[in-house]
């Protein structure tokens, strides 16, 4: 595998960075070099954040900001209107997005002519399964279902490790992120 860089939008308090930082946790697990960090400055929650990835075979060299994404994924919809989320995509990247709007309004609303759309409602689904609107794992589920980069299971059983790490006496927190991961890889929609 060639450099893949990933960019994600998201809102302070929606979880961009864990998602990234839980990737990557996958992503080194099965061999691979990654690199995940947070841009942000002393936004409070609700302000508009990004965190990024880098996936390879090889030693990542280089440690800059991430100009042109392979994918791209929104947590956040309403940033689309303020911040132009594609800039930079790749001609055949991925944009993965947490919305009700189907794959194509959203291809229409972005002017997108060659890269690929996807859809899901992660923001729904957090709230069925979690009580909460923080979008972040559904949204782990739908890119490791669209990019295909790691192998849904090991990548479920690592991200459950984290979350038991993470809150060692919430059960409740840990199935219900799994839940969710798992219900946005079976509803992600092209």
């Amino acid at each position: 595998m060639a450099l893949l860089e990933i960019r994600w939008h998201g809102r302070g308090g929606q979880g961009a960075k864990t998602a990234a930082l839980l990737f990557a946790d996958a992503a080194v697990e099965t061999g691979k070099y990654i690199q995940a960090f947070p841009e942000y400055g002393p936004e409070r929650m609700g302000a508009p954040v990004f965190a990024f990835n880098r996936l390879s075979d090889k030693p990542i060299l280089q440690h800059c900001g991430i100009k042109n994404p392979n994918i791209v994924v929104v947590l956040d919809p309403t940033l689309m209107e303020t911040i132009d989320v594609t800039e930079g995509l790749t001609d055949d990247g991925i944009i993965l997005v947490n919305t009700q709007k189907t794959a194509q309004e959203i291809k229409e609303q972005l002017k997108i002519k060659k890269q690929k759309v996807y859809v899901v409602d992660a923001s729904k689904i957090a709230k069925d399964i979690l009580k909460r609107d923080i979008p972040n794992t559904p949204m782990l589920g739908a890119l490791i279902k669209v990019s295909k980069l790691l192998e849904f299971k090991p990548m479920l059983e690592s991200v459950r490790k984290r979350l038991e790490h993470k809150f060692p006496n919430r059960p409740d927190v840990v199935e219900g992120n799994i839940k969710a991961i798992i219900r946005a890889y079976e509803e992600v929609k092209e």
